[in-house]
C-alpha cells in the first residue's frame, strides 16, 4: 500500500503541560483508523496536525506529493448568510452535482428534512453540524479526517453515514482518520485503532471490540498499576463478547483469547437480585400509560397531535431504550412519565412510591452551584449511597462515587464552572443518583463522554436498581443498558405511535427506512413494493399471506406473554421476600416465558425479513 502521509517525532506542549513528545506514525492507502482516549489527552490535536491546520512545537508531518485531505473538525465556521445549496456544492451547476452519484447520495442522507435555499443563519446546532459535514463529504478527497462526526447525529444518519465511509473507496485506497466517542462506529468503520495516552500514540490493529481486547492482555501481562482501568475493560469485553456476537466475530477478533480473558468474568448484570430489588422499591405499579394521547396548539391556531394511543406499562425493573428522529415525541414521551407533561387524552397512572428523576441535557442540577468548588457541593449531600443488591450490595460515599466517575483529588477543589463538560455532565449524574430515585431517565446521557468514561457509566448502571429509561442516539450504550427497545413511529395519521422493537436497533432502522421510502400516502406503494420483494425472495401470493399472518400471530403471542412476564414480575413485591425458594421458582418461570419470547422474537425477524 502507498504511503499517503507521516508523523516524525511530533511535539506538542502548552503552557501547563506536555501533549505528545516524540511521537512518530504513519498512514497508508486503505487505512480506516479510529482515534480513542481520555478527554484532554490531545485526539483533536493529533488529527489537528496530520491534518495540517495544527503546528507542532517540534518534528513534522510529510504528505505526499498531490494528496488531497478534507477535514471535518469542531469549529462552525459556515457564514449565517450562505444557503444550504452555496455552502455545499457552490456554484456547481444542477445538471452537474445531481448526476454525481455521491452528491447525490450524501444530500439524501443528510439533508432530506432541510430547505435547500434555507440561510445557514436559520438552523439549529445540529444541522449546521450536517451541512458541514455534508460539504466536506461532496469533495473529492484522498485522506479524510473527521473529529467527532456523530456529535448531533441520530441513530439513522450515524448508520449511513458508516455505510458511506464504509463504500467511498475501494478496499485498498483512500484513508479515513477519525475521532469519535461513538463505539458502534468506531467497530462498524475502522481497521485499525490508535490510542492516544500519557504524551504516546498506541496502535491496535482492528475495530473497537478488537482494540478492547488487546488492552486488557495489555494491561494483564503489564501486570500494572491500571488494576480498575482493566476490570471495566474486561466487563466491556464480556458483554462485547456474550451480547454482540455478530461484532466479534471478525476475524481479526481472536475469540479463544477472549473466551479465555473471561472466563472468570461474571454475568454484566446480576439481574434475578436486580429486579428483585427493584421490586421491594417500586412495588407492583411503576408508570402506565393508558391509551394516552397529546396534542398542542399551533401558530396559526390549529393543533398538532404528537402521541396517539400510547399504552405502556412500566414493570419495575425495567430497562428501556426509546428510539425516534428528533421531533418525533421522545421528550413528549419522558414528560408523561416523569409527570412534567399531562396527557391530553387518557391516563397515567403512577405508583404510590414511585420516584423519577431526570438526566436532562441541560445542565439546570448545577445553576446553584456553579462558583462552588465540587468538595462543596457534594459536603451537603447525603453521606452515602447503596450501589447493587442482595450480597453485592454496597454503601459508597459520594466522594467514592465521584473517584468511579472519574474525578481526581486535585479536581475536588476545581470549582463547578471550570469543569470540562464532560465533567459536569458526571457531577450532574451524581446529584441526580444521590436524590436514590427509582425511576431513571437519562435524555442524551452520552454527550462530552470519552469511550473509558462511558465505560465507567456504564458499569456504575449495571449495579443501579430501579426502572430505567434511556433515550440516546449512541447506539452502543444505548444496546449495553438496556434489554428492550421501543420507538415512537409517525402513523398514517402523522401521530407518533409507541411500538415495541423485538429486533432492537436494526428493525428500527429497516422501520424507517420503509417509512421513508413511502410516505403516508403512498399505502398502496408501499404495500406493492412488499409484495414485490417478497415475490423476488421466492414467495408467491398465497405464501406471502401465510407469512404475513404468522406474523401478526406471533405479535400478538409476543405482547401476550410480555404482558404475563410484566405482571409475574409485579406479583413479585406480593412474595415473602424471605422465601428464596418460592421466589427463585417464579423468576425461573419468568426466565423461562422470556426465553420463549426470544425464540418468537427470533421467528418474527425471519419472516419480515422474508416479506421485505
Amino acid at each position: 500500500m502507498a504511503h499517503l502521509l507521516g508523523a516524525e517525532a511530533l511535539h506538542l506542549e502548552y503552557p501547563t503541560r506536555v501533549v505528545f513528545d516524540s511521537v512518530t506514525l504513519g498512514i497508508e492507502e486503505g487505512d480506516r483508523i479510529g482515534i480513542v482516549g481520555r478527554n484532554g489527552d490531545g485526539k483533536s490535536s493529533l488529527l489537528g496536525m496530520l491534518a495540517g491546520i495544527k503546528e507542532p512545537n517540534s518534528g513534522r508531518v510529510t504528505v505526499r506529493g498531490g494528496t488531497r485531505i478534507g477535514v471535518l473538525d469542531q469549529a462552525d465556521t459556515l457564514p449565517d448568510d450562505l444557503t444550504i445549496s452555496a455552502a455545499v456544492v457552490g456554484d456547481t451547476p444542477e445538471y452537474e452535482w445531481a448526476g454525481d452519484a455521491r452528491i447525490r447520495d450524501v444530500i439524501d442522507g443528510l439533508l432530506t428534512d432541510l430547505p435547500w435555499d434555507a440561510e445557514i443563519g436559520s438552523l439549529s446546532g445540529g444541522q449546521r453540524r450536517r451541512v458541514s459535514l455534508a460539504k466536506l463529504l461532496t469533495g473529492d478527497w484522498d485522506v479524510i479526517a473527521l473529529d467527532e462526526p456523530t456529535n448531533h447525529l441520530d441513530v439513522e444518519a450515524i448508520t449511513w453515514l458508516a455505510a458511506h465511509l464504509k463504500k467511498r473507496w475501494s478496499p485498498n485506497s483512500g484513508a479515513l482518520m477519525v475521532v469519535t466517542h461513538d463505539r458502534w462506529f468506531l467497530d462498524e468503520i475502522c481497521t485499525e485503532t490508535w490510542e492516544v495516552h500519557d504524551r504516546i500514540v498506541e496502535p491496535f490493529e482492528g475495530g473497537y471490540a478488537a482494540y478492547i481486547l488487546q488492552r486488557v492482555e495489555r494491561d494483564r501481562m503489564a501486570a500494572a498499576t491500571e488494576a480498575k482501568r482493566q476490570n471495566l475493560a474486561k466487563k466491556e469485553l464480556a458483554w462485547l463478547r456474550r451480547g454482540a456476537p455478530a461484532r466479534t466475530a471478525k476475524p481479526k477478533f481472536r475469540i479463544d483469547a477472549a473466551n479465555e480473558l473471561i472466563a472468570d468474568v461474571p454475568e454484566i448484570r446480576d439481574t434475578v437480585s436486580l429486579q428483585s430489588l427493584a421490586v421491594s422499591r417500586l412495588g407492583k405499579d411503576v408508570v402506565d400509560l393508558l391509551d394516552v394521547g397529546v396534542t398542542y396548539p399551533t401558530a396559526d391556531g390549529g393543533e398538532k397531535v404528537v402521541l396517539k394511543d400510547v399504552e405502556w406499562r412500566i414493570a419495575p425493573g425495567e430497562r428501556t431504550g426509546i428510539l425516534g428522529v428528533n421531533g418525533a415525541g421522545k421528550s413528549t414521551l419522558l414528560g408523561l412519565i416523569a409527570g412534567t407533561v399531562e396527557p391530553t387524552v387518557g391516563r397515567v397512572k403512577r405508583g404510590t412510591t414511585v420516584n423519577v428523576k431526570t438526566l436532562t441535557q441541560r445542565l439546570d442540577e448545577l445553576d446553584q452551584y456553579w462558583k462552588d468548588p465540587v468538595r462543596v457541593v457534594i459536603s451537603g449531600l447525603r453521606t452515602s449511597y447503596t450501589l447493587g443488591a442482595g450480597s453485592k450490595a454496597q454503601d459508597l460515599t459520594p466522594g467514592q462515587l465521584l473517584e468511579r466517575l472519574g474525578f481526581s483529588s486535585a479536581q475536588l477543589s476545581t470549582p463547578v464552572k471550570d469543569l470540562s463538560g464532560g465533567q459536569q455532565r458526571r457531577l450532574q449524574l451524581l446529584l441526580v443518583l444521590l436524590e436514590q430515585p427509582n425511576v431513571l431517565i437519562l435524555d442524551e446521557p452520552t454527550n462530552d463522554m470519552d469511550t473509558d468514561m462511558l465505560a465507567a457509566i456504564e458499569d456504575l448502571l449495571d449495579s443501579w436498581s430501579g426502572t430505567l429509561l434511556v433515550v440516546s442516539h449512541d447506539r452502543y450504550f444505548l444496546e449495553r443498558v438496556t434489554d428492550q427497545q421501543y420507538a415512537i413511529l409517525p402513523g398514517p395519521d402523522g401521530a407518533g405511535h409507541l411500538r415495541h422493537l423485538p429486533g432492537g436497533v436494526d428493525e428500527y432502522l429497516r422501520l424507517r427506512e420503509r417509512q421513508d421510502a413511502a410516505t403516508p400516502k403512498q399505502t398502496a406503494t408501499a404495500a406493492a413494493t412488499a409484495t414485490s420483494s417478497a415475490a423476488a425472495k421466492g414467495l408467491d401470493g398465497a405464501a406471502l399471506r401465510a407469512a404475513q399472518k404468522e406474523v401478526s400471530a406471533l405479535e400478538r403471542r409476543i405482547q401476550k406473554l410480555t404482558q404475563q412476564v410484566n405482571a409475574a414480575k409485579s406479583a413479585l413485591a406480593d412474595h415473602d421476600q424471605s422465601d428464596y425458594e418460592g421466589l427463585g421458582e417464579r423468576m425461573k418461570k419468568i426466565g423461562e416465558q422470556q426465553a420463549e419470547i426470544e425464540e418468537l422474537e427470533l421467528r418474527w425477524f425471519e419472516l419480515t425479513e422474508e416479506i421485505g
